[in-house]
């Protein structure tokens, strides 16, 4: 099995390296930073988006994909893995994406859809290639350590000195062009919330919340960071899950729960008899997720949601209405919504606001890949999620006879993903920015290195 060179993951060590004529490869530490800065600004894109405005957050994001492929080429120097090792699934839908500029009825918009789904998909790769897993956690525990590390301060310094709607700063345009409805901060921190962090949807803030409690909670059992240190973090991320009152969001950490219950009983179910006990775990989510139905109307509202998820059903009714009239191949790809594109400009209008997805990615995609596009996806939805699956349950390989004992971070894979698809059934943020990158680098490790082998985690600080 062809898989990642293992270094230290904490660059506490010197790693071995196969010299390299000419120049050497980046170190392991220059590449978790550079790759905990792609991740931080994927996940907090609206942020940066905010700050700066469009042009500005373009060119970062082109910058860091440079850099991303600069330094996954000079890493695989010498040591390519071969093409038929990567995700084909996650291949296919590239292509597809990139193909349906053919058919596109807004061929122009679906050339940038298409690039900016590649340029994406360069950075998922890039990490996925050049770390390995416990490197890629610490990589994704610092960058979500900053987002809601800041996201706090800012709704701190908002609720003492805003004390009201802050609007998107758009700094390099001098905040011209900034939607009148879209606020940045409400200020809401000393009334209990909802709060929406840097990121300025609750939503959002709420999801990041929930990976973070994934990784700090795994980072913990790792010991790669100190008991405290955890603790702290874990109680940061229950105080801002607390602070946004997203619903949906507290429905998907549920089901996170209850995947994380489900796998660890399988663990100690011995292999010849787990096919008897499946059922019963694929029965637990279908009454988890008609009770979860049968209680929104009376616990929506509570979090000051409607019992059709604030609207969602009317999107969803005009987007699939839309999607029939080109069933097969789409609209063709685009990623975001134009608004200055036909048939998006003001398609969903909803009090005053435009809504620029469809609020489900599976939805989206029929309407711009058709039903071609739903079976590639769910291809690569399904390939990564069995085998995350068999990485978190699956016993490990004995090392000279002596069993080897399960690792807290296999079941990193599972988990993010679960909190990815639970998402992508009331957003459609699955198919951009960090949620795409986080599925690209899913999607491409659990092939190329389904085992989460390397050096004994320390504790940092």
């Amino acid at each position: 099995m062809t898989s990642t060179p293992r270094t230290d993951p904490l660059g506490m060590s010197r790693a071995h390296r196969v010299p390299v004529v000419e120049e050497q490869a980046p170190s392991p530490v220059g590449r978790i930073r550079l790759a905990g800065f792609v991740l931080f600004t994927a996940l907090g894109a609206d942020a940066w988006q905010s700050l700066l405005g469009w042009p500005a957050f373009i060119v970062l994001v082109v910058g860091l994909s440079v850099a991303s492929g600069v330094v996954l080429v000079r890493t695989t120097r010498g040591r390519g893995v071969p093409w038929m090792r990567y995700s084909k699934p996650l291949a296919a839908f590239l292509v597809l994406c990139a193909a349906s500029i053919v058919w596109s009825q807004y061929t122009f918009a679906t050339a940038l859809g298409a690039t900016a789904q590649l340029v994406t998909a360069v950075a998922g790769v890039f990490i996925a290639v050049t770390l390995s897993w416990l490197e890629i956690l610490r990589a994704l525990g610092t960058a979500l350590r900053w987002l809601l590390g800041l996201s706090l301060v800012f709704e701190l310094f908002t609720a003492i000195f805003v004390r009201g709607d802050l609007r998107a700063l758009w700094l390099f345009s001098g905040g011209r062009g900034v939607p009148d409805d879209y606020q940045w901060s409400t200020s809401s921190l000393f009334v209990g919330g909802p709060i929406q962090g840097i990121v300025g949807n609750r939503n959002l803030l709420a999801f990041l919340v929930l990976l973070a409690l994934i990784v700090f909670a795994i980072e913990w059992v790792e010991k790669t960071r100190r008991p405290v240190s955890s603790a702290v973090w874990i109680g940061v991320a229950l105080l801002e899950h607390g602070l946004t009152r997203s619903a949906t969001v507290l429905m998907a950490t549920i089901v996170v729960a209850f995947v994380l219950v489900v796998a660890l009983l399988i663990r100690r179910v011995p292999v010849e008899r787990r096919l008897v006990v499946y059922p019963f775990g694929i029965a637990g989510v279908v009454i988890l997720a008609i009770v979860s139905i049968r209680l929104a109307d009376d616990f929506f509202p509570l979090l000051g949601r409607s019992d059709n998820l604030t609207g969602r059903l009317a999107i969803w009714d005009t987007v699939v209405d839309l999607a029939w009239q080109h069933p097969w191949g789409g609209w063709g790809w685009i990623s975001y919504w134009a608004p200055w594109v036909e048939p998006f400009k003001n398609l969903v209008v909803q009090d005053g606001t435009v809504y620029l997805q469809a609020h489900n990615a599976w939805i989206d995609i029929f309407l711009q890949l058709g039903v071609v596009g739903l079976f590639v996806f769910g291809c690569l939805i399904a390939a990564t999620m069995v085998r995350s699956w068999w990485m978190a349950v699956d016993p490990p390989s004995p090392i000279v006879g002596v069993p080897t004992p399960f690792q807290a971070i296999s079941l990193l894979p599972l988990l993010l993903l679960t909190a990815l698809v639970i998402q992508s059934l009331t957003e459609s943020r699955l198919l951009i920015e960090g949620n795409f990158l986080l599925l690209v680098l899913l999607a491409t490790k659990v092939k190329l290195d389904p085992l989460p082998l390397g050096p004994p985690p320390r504790a940092l600080r």
